[in-house]
């Protein structure tokens, strides 16, 4: 019996486990794969307060999350992973999560940070060369594309940043964007333009991916004109990688029917993260919000840890020891 169970392990769990152990409350953060979520695909975190841009102390996203777990686990906090959450019971003071292994908690309280993960074109050809040339994690596959040519779907803060960061191994990055502008910070913006190994394409999305094994093709349409343009690998060079930024997808099917999400899938919150589930919270990219990053993740996590705190000092006082 636990009093808090948090369901995820990136910045919004971790953030919940540090508070909700510092007061004392007896924690179990549950994640499936490992801790860190979309961070840990970060090669570089520049803004995060705190975070320093230099040889030594440079902050990268696994660096900062273990960091986080660090602390959880110092303060008292119970992590566990390789632990899929299948189904809950959330009726009543006491919740019960159940796991894909057979083992099953409960708690008086649950705080959701499952957050989100990478959206795909959903354009032909995508899946079948995913991990062959298509990716979605710069710092997991930048490496392999030494000395080639790159394409970043996608011109928002993510796929700006890590453009330049492919900028390190490839010997030209394409952005290609479907507005006429990039979105990113305008500081992102500045350094990417002023990097001479970066250019743009406007106005297009992704149509379709070919090759045999690896990437060796792709058709990109315009959406003002709707001319279609094929690129092809280098004859030297083979293939080409295509890297993909373009967004996330809440992960809440594991609460469909059971917490009350939004038209997109969002699990939908007040301020203090409190669902329509009395005892159940949400913390993170899983929530409706006009800007998914590490601090906001992080304060969610706070103020999730802060109203399930008080909910369990409650509960207490209401449901009599055994």
């Amino acid at each position: 019996m636990y009093d808090v169970i948090i369901i995820g392990g990136g910045p919004a769990g971790l953030t919940a486990a540090i508070y909700n152990a510092r007061a004392r409350l007896n924690v179990l953060l549950l994640e499936k794969t490992k801790l860190g979520g979309q961070i840990v695909s970060t090669h570089e975190i520049a803004n995060f307060p705190g975070s320093i841009k230099s040889t030594e102390e440079e902050t990268s996203g696994p660096k900062l999350i273990k960091r986080m777990a660090d602390q959880a686990q110092q303060f008292g906090a119970e992590i566990q992973l390789r632990k899929e959450v299948t189904d809950l019971e959330l009726d009543g003071k006491v919740k019960k999560v159940i796991c894909k292994d057979g083992s099953m908690y409960e708690s008086y309280a649950v705080i959701c940070a499952n957050g989100a993960f990478p959206r795909e074109i959903g354009c032909v050809g995508e899946r079948a060369l995913a991990g062959k040339g298509v990716s979605y994690c710069a710092t997991c596959d930048g490496a392999f594309f030494e000395d080639l040519e790159v394409y970043v779907i996608g011109g928002g803060n993510s796929a700006v940043e890590e453009a330049m960061f492919i900028t390190t191994f490839a010997r030209k990055v394409h952005i290609i964007q479907n507005l006429s502008d990039l979105t990113a910070d305008a500081i992102a913006v500045e350094q990417a333009q002023a990097n001479d190994k970066i250019d743009y394409i406007f106005d297009s999305v992704v149509e379709s991916i070919e090759g045999d094994g690896m990437v060796e093709a792709m058709t990109i349409r315009n959406t003002k004109t709707g001319e279609l343009t094929r690129f092809e690998a280098d004859e030297e060079d083979g293939l080409f990688g295509i890297f993909v930024f373009i967004g996330n997808v809440p992960s809440t099917k594991l609460y469909e029917g059971k917490i009350p999400l939004n038209d997109y899938g969002y699990m939908i919150t007040d301020e203090a993260m409190c669902t329509e589930i009395e005892g159940v919270f949400a913390a993170g990219d899983m929530r409706p919000k006009v800007l998914r990053q590490v601090v906001t993740a992080t304060g969610d996590g706070a103020t999730a840890a802060f109203s399930a705190q008080k909910y369990v000092e409650r509960i207490k006082r209401e449901v009599p020891t055994t």
